[in-house]
Order: C-alpha cells, then sequence, then structure tokens
C-alpha cells in the first residue's frame, strides 16, 4: 500500500504526463524512456512506472514488448472513427443535458462561453500558451453544455473520447496547419481558413443559444456540424 508521499507523486507524474501527452508535447508514437523521463520530469522510477500504467489503461499509452511504453499513436482511421463515437456518445448527453438544465447549468454555460470568448485562435496566435488556453476553454465550454446530464457512464465515455480527440486535432488537423502557414507553403490557405471556421466563436454562440432557448433540434444539427468541422480540417491539411 502506497503512503501519501508515494501516492502524491505518483499523482504528480500522471497528471504531467497526461498533459504533455494532450498536448501532444510527447507526440504520439514518441518512446518513453523511462531515464528521460525521470530527466525530464524531475520524478523517480516507481511514481513514473505507476504513471505510465494508468496511462495505458486509458490507451494514452501503449505497452510495447520488452521495449517499454511509448505515446498512444494517431491516425486519419482513428481521427474517424472517434468523430463518430462522438456523435454516438455526445448528442444523447446533450438532449439529456438540456432536458434537465437549471439556472445554474445555463450560468456555467454562459461563463464557459465568456471565457472562450476571451482567447486568440491558434490562426491569429499560434504560440503555445495560445493554444493550451484555447484548448482549456473549449473543453471546459463542451462540459458545461453536457454537466446536467445524469448519465454517469456516457459521460465517462465522452470524457475518453474527448480526450483522445483533443490529441488527435493537435496532431493532425492544428500542428501541420500552423506550420504549413508559418511556411507559406503553397495551398496552405484552405487549411487555415478551415481551422478558422473550426475554432470561431460564432459557432460556439449558436451552439450556446440553441441549448438555452432548449431548442433541442438546432442544437443537435450544430453539435453533428462542429463534429465535422475537426475532419474538414485534416482534410485540407492533406491536400
Amino acid at each position: 500500500m502506497q503512503d501519501d508521499g508515494s501516492a502524491s507523486k505518483t499523482e504528480a507524474a500522471y497528471r504531467l504526463l497526461r498533459r504533455d501527452i494532450l498536448a501532444t508535447r510527447l507526440k504520439p508514437g514518441a518512446s518513453l524512456k523511462l531515464g528521460a523521463l525521470r530527466d525530464a520530469y524531475g520524478l523517480g522510477w516507481t511514481p513514473l512506472r505507476e504513471a505510465l500504467s494508468r496511462l495505458e489503461a486509458e490507451k494514452l499509452v501503449t505497452a510495447i514488448s520488452n521495449r517499454g511504453f511509448a505515446v498512444a499513436p494517431v491516425s486519419q482511421t482513428e481521427l474517424e472513427d472517434l468523430a463518430r463515437a462522438r456523435m454516438v456518445v455526445e448528442l444523447p448527453l446533450l438532449i439529456e443535458s438540456i432536458g434537465n438544465g437549471d439556472a445554474d447549468w445555463e450560468s456555467a454555460v454562459v461563463t464557459s462561453h465568456y471565457r472562450l470568448s476571451r482567447c486568440k485562435i491558434a490562426p491569429d496566435d499560434p504560440s503555445e500558451a495560445a493554444v493550451d488556453e484555447w484548448d482549456d476553454r473549449h473543453t471546459a465550454f463542451h462540459a458545461a453544455l453536457l454537466s446536467a446530464a445524469k448519465s454517469s457512464w456516457l459521460l465517462r465515455f465522452q470524457s475518453t473520447v474527448s480526450d483522445q480527440l483533443r490529441r488527435h486535432h493537435r496532431f493532425l488537423g492544428l500542428a501541420p496547419t500552423m506550420k504549413a502557414a508559418a511556411g507559406q507553403q503553397l495551398g496552405f490557405e484552405k487549411a487555415v481558413a478551415a481551422l478558422r471556421e473550426a475554432m470561431a466563436i460564432e459557432h460556439h454562440t449558436a451552439l450556446m443559444e440553441a441549448a438555452l432557448d432548449r431548442n433541442i433540434e438546432r442544437a443537435k444539427a450544430l453539435m453533428i456540424e462542429h463534429i465535422g468541422y475537426t475532419l474538414h480540417v485534416y482534410i485540407h491539411t492533406e491536400d
């Protein structure tokens, strides 16, 4: 049984590694060597091993026979599968949340939308700090929309899908688009335009208003459109 000190070190290792995997600072497919991680994060072998085991259970890390651990890979196929999974899980949660939402839920949705609206989007500020802030507040906005839902299992599945999509978005869509734009590569304009559309506050505002108006059909249609934006960005990175 772990003592409090060991448990807190394991928790710290887990949170740090998880943060950097979701932000793709630890890139998909990258080898996670314990020696290098120990030097980078200043943590011991045991907390790192236990943290990696937890992350493997979340499918953010894979165990490679006789070779240790690696960051779980990403792919177009998995991105498309995750988008379908999000549709299946999130639409019922949105409907349930709109039906159950009270004044506190409305306040949480409005507050999270305001915070998101104050962020710069990647085409205007591609710095890591700005992207991290938008990512965190975007996740918080969608969590607020669903927060009045009661299905604990669906909410758990939604959180897992959201985490996986977050790193797929950044690695397959955002990073190559911004790299192309920075290098002024021919044809990058379509990808940047698609990214700007996907991150724009206007669509989030429309989604918020439909939810607050209890307009379930419009909210569903907007969410389906919103989920499709990620694939739209990726398609243009491949042009």
